[in-house]
């Protein structure tokens, strides 16, 4: 048995049963979940050797979600448009037969740049500017709004660079000042060496024969390798200090659960008077822009204009939820319908040929408890 610890306000106890089943029955090690109700934290938890009350962790692609909270605050400044052209804001992107992408295509994993022909270390995704150039210089992959495909490490750079150039700040500054801090959120994209220590380290996944990722990325010709390996984005090399320092808003978001579930509260309520999006910017960011088969990944996938919505894989609570899932297991997700916000982390990565069972167990108490 392991020991959990944190509160539950009554009506609740289904998750806190549902958490502690991880535990026993799924081969969770350290984590957390915080569940928002009609705009109060209702569920606030953490269990495993690992964990205490304000461990941070690495949360991969569900820094995603952070980054695009700060889009649709630029969006609703007025200072991006979804339907203008990249290069409007980004003027050397106009190159290499990218001139018609817009942000909306960028934004919506439409655009053809899931990676980039010129090879880059790990070092020189940490530096920034190596990718962008790239990015810059590289031709679509197919063409732009024809298909689908995960920007499974270019999305944040793309997005990061955008912001970089609309608000004058780099986007982990953006995001401290414009999300985190209204909100007293324990939350970065770039983490202060100050905050070095609360950090729980990820344990890599075993490989899985049934999972498709697997099978794909053993094709060292196909776009899902090209997508992952190029930078190199291996999980261990993520455990490292410098890698959390640096500005990766695809894939090092850095927070606890419970301020990943109350910066989703914010997206759809107002949470001690702060408001991040208005509903109309939910609307826009949550509205379906592809879906279906993935020219990335070997599964279907739905994104919105950033956000990850619902499809069989990357589940959340059904129809109208928005957020993003990371890999290994983290998420956060809002579900303006029920008044629903949960935030979940975790330092054992899983593989899995399916959606993660641990995250699911959670989510389906959360709906049950809320019925």
């Amino acid at each position: 048995m392991v020991a959990t610890d944190g509160k539950v306000e009554p009506g609740f106890e289904a998750v806190a049963e549902a958490f502690a089943a991880n535990f026993e029955r799924r081969g969770e090690h350290g984590a957390a979940v915080c569940v928002y109700a009609g705009g109060r934290p209702v569920v606030d938890l953490w269990g495993g050797p690992t964990y205490g009350p304000d461990t941070l962790q690495l949360v991969f692609s569900a820094t995603k979600g952070m980054a695009t909270v700060c889009v649709g605050r630029l969006v609703e400044q007025g200072r991006l448009d979804p339907e203008a052209p990249v290069a409007e804001y980004w003027a050397a992107f106009d190159a290499a037969g990218k001139a018609g992408v817009t942000v909306d295509l960028l934004l919506s994993h439409r655009a053809g740049l899931p990676a980039v022909d010129r090879a880059l270390s790990f070092e020189d995704m940490l530096a920034w500017e190596p990718l962008v150039e790239a990015l810059a210089e590289q031709p679509p992959l197919w063409e732009p709004g024809t298909r689908h495909g995960y920007h499974a490490l270019t999305f944040g750079h793309l997005a990061g660079e955008l912001v970089r150039r609309m608000s004058g700040r780099r986007i982990g500054r953006f995001f401290a000042e414009e999300v985190a801090a209204p909100l007293g959120l324990d939350a970065w994209i770039g983490l202060p060496a100050g905050e070095e220590g609360r950090v729980a380290d990820l344990i890599p996944p075993e490989a899985s024969p049934d999972d498709p990722m697997t099978k794909a990325l053993a094709d060292t010709s196909g776009l899902t390798y090209r997508a992952f390996a190029n930078p190199p984005i291996a999980a261990a090399r993520f455990n490292r200090p410098d890698a959390h320092a640096a500005e990766i808003p695809a894939a090092n978001g850095i927070t606890t659960a419970r301020s990943l579930a109350r910066m989703y509260a914010a997206c759809v309520g107002e949470i001690d008077g702060v408001r991040l999006l208005a509903p109309a910017t939910v609307e826009l960011l949550r509205r379906s822009r592809a879906a279906g088969p993935d020219a990335v990944l070997p599964y279907d996938t739905q994104f919105g204009l950033g956000f990850q919505l619902p499809a069989p894989w990357r589940p959340f609570a059904g129809p109208g939820s928005f957020g993003h899932y990371g890999m290994g297991g983290s998420v956060g997700f809002a579900l303006p319908e029920a008044g629903l916000a949960l935030g979940y982390t975790i330092d054992r990565m899983q593989s899995h040929a399916g959606p993660d069972p641990r995250s699911q167990a959670l989510i389906a108490a959360a709906l049950a408890c809320l019925r």
